[in-house]
């Protein structure tokens, strides 16, 4: 497995991680035994960057993680987020960065996860009510305390990277970024290779439309929240399969999949980019890991950004009210 690092830390990430959200929230049903032979399996391989948060299944998805690692916690590099929060019944209670709040948050998911600290410990939302400076100083506080060894952000806007990063380096940026995402190419890109902040892509294969899987919307579980997502809504659903269907045939001449050309194209953006595609199936991911092997060249790049250049993707890519809440 070829390595990149976090930020400045020195430590080694898979070149790929593993998103694991969709093991235990969002995506309809999930198989538990199933989920676990796939983090079993990417740690096999070699991918040792696994990446969680508190509310993924309000708390479950940290519990499933941290059974996974039981006995190999030394070859994970275990990322979890706090800052949206859930009631009992998964309802959405809104965003907190309150420092008191930042603490609870932590001691909580430290034992869901049946670990002592947390190696990188993201803000999964920045709240607009409380100073940036006061919730990262609080994150801050628990480098003091051995609880946690980096700090990263979520969906932050530039300014707010900068505030948070006078308060205590930033080791990692996670936010939406792929073939048809590519806003993080205006600034934030750049800011993170100023700053030696490490770029973590999530959703890097568009939530699964660009493996080329997804033909109609009746392919997703009746309670996957995808068909909430207007890019998967309408009109937009078609020419957003259009756009899957090129990104197919320039890698069909390459002889990999679609996702893979996906991966591969996010990899060599720039060396400070980490993609961490989800998935519950072991062959998906053998298929993602393949990525990391394939080089593009500036020939194939320019094909593929022929056919997705930046805004290329039909409609938006959350829900209003959730669009609200990133680059905060």
């Amino acid at each position: 497995m070829k390595t990149r690092k976090l930020g400045t830390s020195g430590i080694d990430l898979s070149a790929i991680g593993l998103g694991c959200m969709g093991m235990s929230d969002f995506y309809g049903p999930a198989d538990e035994q199933r989920s676990l032979a796939v983090i079993h399996r990417a740690l096999d391989e070699g991918v040792n960057f696994l990446d969680t948060a508190d509310m993924y299944g309000s708390g479950r998805n940290e519990q499933l993680v941290g059974r996974a690692i039981q006995g190999r916690r030394d070859a994970v590099v275990l990322a979890t987020k706090f800052a949206i929060r859930r009631g009992p019944n998964g309802e959405f209670l809104g965003v907190s960065g309150k420092p008191e709040y930042v603490k609870e948050a932590c001691d909580a998911s430290l034992k869901r996860l049946g670990v002592d600290v947390i190696d990188l410990y993201y803000q999964h939302r920045v709240d607009p009510e409380v100073p940036i400076e006061d919730t990262v100083g609080a994150m801050a506080d628990l480098v003091k305390a051995g609880k946690v060894r980096h700090l990263g952000l979520s969906e932050a806007a530039p300014a707010t990277i900068r505030r948070a990063y006078k308060v205590h380096p930033i080791a990692a940026l996670q936010t939406e970024y792929s073939l048809w995402s590519r806003d993080p190419e205006d600034e934030l890109l750049g800011l993170c290779a100023e700053l030696g902040i490490t770029f973590v892509a999530y959703s890097p294969l568009g939530r699964g439309f660009l493996t080329g899987q997804i033909k109609s919307i009746d392919d997703l579980a009746a309670d996957d929240f995808r068909r909430h997502s207007p890019r998967f809504q309408g009109e937009n659903f078609q020419r957003n399969l259009d756009l899957v269907r090129q990104v197919e045939r320039l890698a069909a001449a390459r002889k990999v999949t679609a996702a893979q050309l996906a991966l591969a194209w996010l990899l060599a953006r720039a060396p400070h980019v980490v993609p961490i595609p989800g998935t519950r199936s072991e062959a998906r991911l053998a298929e993602n890991i393949g990525a990391v092997d394939l080089e593009l060249t500036a020939e194939e790049l320019r094909a593929i950004d022929a056919v997705a250049p930046r805004g290329a993707a039909a409609g938006e890519r959350y829900p209003a009210a959730s669009m609200r809440q990133v680059n905060g």
